[in-house]
């Protein structure tokens, strides 16, 4: 959990029009493996929403992202969990899900999955990753709120499917770097989101090998998107230098 002091830091130090999308703790997903420094589930996510609190009365949160693990599937205790997120925890906040296993989107369950979330409020997390069996998900292009995520991972197969298994397996996972042909299908992809919903916010997350940035502003220069406001050091970060 950021401190306060940090969370102030920021939303001090980004321009009036920046806004932040955090990311849910990895107690509340799943993620954790050490020990859980809250004594309980509710002294937890309550420590979340103060930090979730933080900024939102700065007018500088976009929404909360709350994304599974890979052995989270579509079963029964799991989607109780979710609806329970919602419904006791983070109710009044708006919240985006992003799955890591494929049992969600199946034939069979794709459609129910994408009506819960609406049904719930959720925001749909768009992931663009590689394809690498059941702990990885497709392009799902669907809209369940009047925002959309989308989350651009890379696509290394050989490096999703061996995360874990060596020291630096961050640096292997998400290094990816995007072609021309690659980043346009993504925005014509995202300009057919567009349509159906206000706001789209596109997350590039192939990070390791400094991929990110350069990409990110090639799709904004395909989708035309002009940026007023950027303070010197974002402007420098989109162009690339490191």
């Amino acid at each position: 959990m950021p401190s306060q002091q940090n969370i102030e830091k920021w939303v001090h130090e980004t321009p009036d029009s920046f806004e932040f999308i955090i990311k849910a703790y990895q107690g509340m997903t799943g993620h954790l493996r050490d020990d859980n420094p809250y004594e309980t589930r509710d002294e937890m996510f309550e420590a979340f929403r103060q930090c979730a609190n933080a900024f939102r009365s700065a007018g500088k949160l976009a929404m909360i992202l709350v994304q599974f693990p890979p052995w989270f599937d579509c079963s029964a205790k799991n989607v109780q969990y979710i609806r329970y997120v919602k419904q006791q925890q983070l109710g009044d906040f708006p919240v985006a899900i992003e799955f890591r296993n494929r049992t969600w989107y199946s034939n069979d369950r794709k459609h129910e999955t994408i009506n819960f979330l609406a049904e719930l409020g959720f925001i749909h997390t768009v992931c663009d990753e590689p394809q690498a069996g059941v702990g990885s998900v497709p392009f799902v292009a669907e809209v369940t709120n009047d925002k959309a995520l989308v989350r651009i991972h890379g696509r290394n197969v050989y490096g999703w499917r061996n995360s874990g298994s060596t020291e630096n397996w961050r640096e292997v996972r998400f290094l990816y770097d995007y072609n021309e042909e690659e980043l346009t299908d993504l925005a014509n992809k995202i300009k057919n989101l567009e349509k159906r919903c206000k706001d789209i916010y596109i997350l590039f997350n192939n990070n390791s090998g400094h991929h990110a940035a350069n990409n990110a502003k090639t799709l904004q220069q395909m989708l035309e998107i002009d940026f007023d406001g950027l303070s010197p050091k974002q402007l420098d970060l989109f162009g690339g230098e490191f």
